[in-house]
């Protein structure tokens, strides 16, 4: 099972991704902590990734397109994986096909979560993470909010970026640069859309009846 997840900042993408890889007993990779982990683990490609990030410059395609590569080769992603913010670009689309293409391999389905802009700029500004774990919660402000993670304890954190202003940015910068993705999977006819505005549960039991067309059904929960 190799997947790519799609939709805007805030439309779930994380949650979703979490819920898959603990069903089917895949890595549920995110570029950012992809890119965190390459920086830490002191490699040639950490380095020349961590002196862009340093410079404030974009990480070029060829290296991020090696950082995913790498990842995608290691033990665990034998039996599938699922790409969460990656790629961003038609470019990158392009790329992480080719390179896949060199072992027999393919992205095999899209899923694209879809809200409503105005609904994703509203989670984005609601939201909190935890410090340890990287969990994600929404509070609507109504009443006090919790301070800790319920599943470690560790605390939880507004993010300065997680701003109304800054949502607004991301939305500009992502119909401009990865929407467009949508478009190339939908082409490819890989591309599954889901209404992403209604209870995880909801949401997750759509994504189940695409991906059990690319599983046996007797092997679901295996590797749990």
């Amino acid at each position: 099972m190799r997947l790519v997840l799609l939709g805007l900042p805030g439309a779930g993408k994380g949650t979703q991704g979490d819920l898959i890889a603990e069903r089917y007993g895949i890595p549920h990779i995110a570029s950012g902590s992809l890119i965190r982990d390459a920086v830490a683990s002191g490699s040639e490609l950490g380095r020349a990734i961590e002196s862009y990030m340093r410079r404030g410059e974009l990480v070029p395609d060829e290296l991020t397109i090696d950082m995913v590569s790498e990842r995608l080769s290691r033990d665990d992603c034998a039996q599938g994986w699922i790409l969460d913010g990656f790629p961003r670009t038609v470019r990158q689309a392009i790329a992480l096909d080719e390179r896949l293409a060199q072992n027999n391999l393919d992205v095999q389905m899209a899923l694209e979560i879809r809200i409503d802009p105005e609904e994703a700029i509203a989670r984005i500004a609601r939201r909190m993470m935890c410090s340890s774990c990287g969990a994600i919660y929404q509070f609507d402000g109504s009443g006090p909010q919790e301070e800790t993670c319920s599943s470690c304890g560790g605390k939880l954190y507004r993010r300065v970026d997680d701003t109304e202003e800054t949502a607004r940015n991301r939305m500009l910068v992502y119909m401009r640069q990865t929407h467009p993705v949508v478009h190339y999977y939908s082409q490819g006819g890989r591309l599954y859309s889901i209404d992403g505005q209604r209870p995880i549960g909801e949401v997750f039991a759509d994504v189940e009846l695409y991906l059990r067309r690319l599983v046996n059904p007797r092997r679901v929960g295996e590797a749990r």
